[in-house]
C-alpha cells in the first residue's frame, strides 16, 4: 500500500465483515504495512487475506 486510498480499499473490504470492530492501518509507503483488525468473532487469516486480495494487496508472510 502506498497513500491513503490504499488504506480505504483495504478498509472498506475488511469492514465488510460485520464482526469487525475496528482497523488500524500503519502505511509503509515504501514497506510492509500493518493491519491491525479488532473483531467481536474471531477471523482466520484467510479471511483476512480474502478481503485485502480484494482491495487488490497480499499478506507479507508470517515469521
Amino acid at each position: 500500500m502506498t497513500c491513503e486510498h490504499c488504506v480505504r480499499s483495504v478498509t472498506a473490504e475488511l469492514t465488510a465483515y460485520p464482526e469487525v470492530k475496528k482497523i488500524d492501518i500503519s502505511l509503509v509507503p515504501d514497506g510492509v504495512s500493518t493491519v491491525t483488525v479488532e473483531s467481536s468473532l474471531p477471523l482466520s487469516r484467510e479471511q483476512i487475506a480474502s478481503a485485502i486480495a480484494d482491495a487488490g494487496y497480499q499478506l507479507a508472510p508470517l515469521d
